[in-house]
């Protein structure tokens, strides 16, 4: 099982990870927290969410829409949302989407070829768990989500951007 690194109260940790990820072909367990596919959401998701016994997440790929899950959003737990290679971005605008449009306040996890050098990008728009592809520390994924001191856009995280900084500097100097 991978390893998990979540953002807890601000801080990076490494944390247990409940959930299990079912394939399509495979058989749901009794207990447990799952993960499923949107597919298999689609066809078995309220039978699984009406059992209030587990927690229930669902993985989007990259080429899924998040806007299937608005409905079902408050009753989940986690939103998988899956780099099939690091180059491909889609993932980004999923998790966007998913704070910013849809107000979701679960757990947006990464997974897949997911490395410590997206950090910041991804605790941007609105990541809060990973599953690093390339074996990185809490401290390592810390570090490298905090690498810019300046952002120059406005995101989901609501760092103040350089302009707003560089003005606040010189109503202080005046």
């Amino acid at each position: 099982m991978p390893k998990l690194i979540k953002l807890i109260d601000g801080a990076t940790q490494f944390a247990e990870n409940t959930f299990v990820n079912v394939a399509d072909e495979d058989a749901i367990p009794d207990v447990g927290d799952v993960i499923l596919s949107l597919t298999r959401f689609q066809a078995e998701g309220d039978a699984l969410l009406s059992s209030n016994s587990r927690r229930v997440g669902v993985r989007i790929e990259p080429a899924e829409e998040v806007e299937a899950l608005a409905y079902d959003l408050p009753r989940l737990s986690v939103v998988a949302l899956a780099f099939p290679k690091y180059r491909d971005g889609r993932a980004y605008t999923s998790a966007r989407l998913l704070r910013e449009r849809f107000k979701y306040q679960g757990e947006i996890r990464a997974v897949g070829d997911v490395l410590q050098e997206q950090a910041g990008f991804m605790v941007r728009v609105g990541f809060d768990a990973f599953e690093p592809n390339d074996g990185a520390t809490p401290e390592a994924w810390a570090k490298a989500a905090n690498r810019f001191r300046h952002v120059y856009q406005r995101a989901v995280d609501a760092r103040p951007i350089a302009a707003d900084e560089r003005a606040q500097q010189k109503e202080g100097a005046l």
